[in-house]
C-alpha cells in the first residue's frame, strides 16, 4: 500500500503542474515559474553498491506494485558506483542511486549528480542522520565501521586480540591486517576517517606508514575483504583482522567487533539529476523507507535501520555490540577534505 500511496500523491503533482503548463509543452505556465512535472517511464534503472540486497519476494512486489520494468544496477563498492555517476552525470546511468554513505555524500551532492527530494515515509529522528541540509540524500541506514578480528585464530596462536587502533602497530599483529582502499570503498573510506579523527590531520599519515610497515594488505572492497581475504568468514582467507561492522559477528558467531577502533556510517537513497523516471525514483527511496525493506535490512545488509520501530534480529542483541562511543568525523569535513586526504593516504600507502 504505501508504494500505491506514494504512487497516487505524485501522479496527482504530475496533472497538477501538467495542467499548468503551457502549450508548448515546456512544463512552465506563462509567466510563472512553476517547475516542470517529474518524468516518468515504464521502466525504473537503481544503480546500488554491490552489498545491496533484499530478498526476491520484496524486490518482485515493489516491481509488481509499481508496475515499472525495473533493472538494478551494482557496478562496485560505492566509491566505484560515485564515481561511474559522476562520469555519466550527463547521461545518467540511472534513475535512482542506493548506497552512497557519509565519507562519500559530499563528493556526490558537490558534483550535482542529486534531485532534491524528502519522501513523507521517513521516519521521525531519521533526519538525524541528514547528510546536509540539501534533501538530496535519504537516509536509509547506518552501522558502526569497526575492526574485526577472528576469535577462533587468535585463540588457536595463544595471541591475544587487539582492542586499539595502536596495538596494530605492535609486532605481533604484523602481516595479520587487510583493509579495503579508500578510493573505492566507503569502509575503507571510514576507515581513513576514523584514522584522521583518532590521530588528527598532523598525523594520520604517520600511522598509516607504521601500519604498512607492519605489513597492511590493501585489497578494492568490503567483498574482497571480508568474504576473501578475511580468516573469520566464508573465504577462509590468511588475514584475522578486517576494517568490516560491528554487526558482521552476528553472522559468524566467532569474530568479534573491536569497539574502540569505530566509525559511524550512514547510507542513503536519493533520486539521480536528470532521472527518465523521477516518479519511479521517489517511490523506490519511499521503497526503501518502508516497513518490510527496514526490516530486512539487519539480516540482509549487516546495517541498522533509520526506523527505531524496526526490531533487531535475536543475534545482534547476543553477538553485536552497541557501539557507544564512535569516532566522529562530520560529512561536511569529509566532503571538504576527502580528496586531499585519499590523495595523501595513496601517496603513503600505495604510491
Amino acid at each position: 500500500m504505501f508504494i500505491r500511496k506514494s504512487l497516487v500523491a505524485l501522479a496527482a503533482a504530475v496533472l497538477l503542474a501538467g495542467c499548468a503548463g503551457t502549450a508548448s509543452g515546456t512544463g512552465t505556465s506563462a509567466g510563472t515559474d512553476t517547475p516542470s512535472a517529474p518524468t516518468q517511464s515504464k521502466t525504473l534503472t537503481v544503480v546500488t553498491h554491490d552489498s545491496f540486497a533484499l530478498d526476491k519476494a520484496t524486490i518482485a512486489k515493489f516491481a509488481s506494485e509499481t508496475g515499472y520494468e525495473v533493472t538494478y544496477v551494482a557496478p562496485g563498492d560505492v566509491g566505484t558506483v560515485v564515481n561511474q555517476l559522476i562520469l555519466t552525470k550527463d547521461a545518467p546511468m540511472g534513475d535512482v542511486v542506493y548506497g552512497i554513505d557519509n565519507t562519500f555524500a559530499g563528493r556526490a551532492i558537490g558534483a550535482g549528480i542529486l534531485s532534491p527530494y524528502v519522501s513523507p515515509d521517513l521516519p521521525k529522528g531519521a533526519e538525524a542522520y541528514a547528510a546536509d541540509g540539501s534533501n538530496s540524500l535519504t537516509p536509509i541506514d547506518y552501522g558502526d565501521v569497526c575492526l574485526n578480528a577472528d576469535t577462533a585464530w587468535f585463540k588457536n596462536k595463544g595471541v591475544a586480540v587487539p582492542q586499539t587502533l595502536d596495538d596494530l602497530l605492535k609486532p605481533e599483529y604484523k602481516g595479520l591486517l587487510v583493509v579495503e582502499n579508500p578510493a573505492t570503498s566507503s569502509p575503507g573510506m571510514a576507515f581513513l576517517a576514523a584514522t584522521v579523527g583518532a590521530k588528527g590531520e598532523d598525523g594520520y599519515l604517520d600511522y598509516w606508514k607504521a601500519l604498512k610497515a607492519n605489513g597492511v594488505k590493501v585489497v578494492k572492497g568490503w567483498t574482497d575483504a571480508y568474504t576473501v581475504a578475511f580468516s573469520g568468514s566464508s573465504g577462509k582467507g590468511a588475514y584475522p583482522l578486517v576494517v568490516s561492522y560491528s554487526s558482521s559477528p552476528a553472522y559468524e558467531h566467532a569474530t568479534q567487533a573491536l569497539t574502540r577502533t569505530c566509525f559511524r556510517q550512514v547510507e542513503y537513497a536519493g533520486v539521480l539529476a536528470g532521472a527518465q523516471n523521477e516518479v519511479g525514483a521517489r517511490a523506490f527511496v519511499d521503497f526503501m523507507l518502508s516497513e518490510q525493506v527496514q526490516a530486512q535490512i539487519p539480516e540482509q545488509m549487516y546495517m541498522d535501520p533509520v526506523d527505531p520501530d524496526v526490531k533487531l534480529p535475536a543475534d545482534w542483541a547476543r553477538y553485536a555490540p552497541v557501539v557507544t562511543d564512535p569516532i566522529l568525523v562530520s560529512a561536511a569535513e569529509i566532503g571538504a577534505k576527502r580528496d586531499e586526504w585519499i590523495k595523501a593516504w595513496t601517496a603513503t600507502v600505495i604510491g
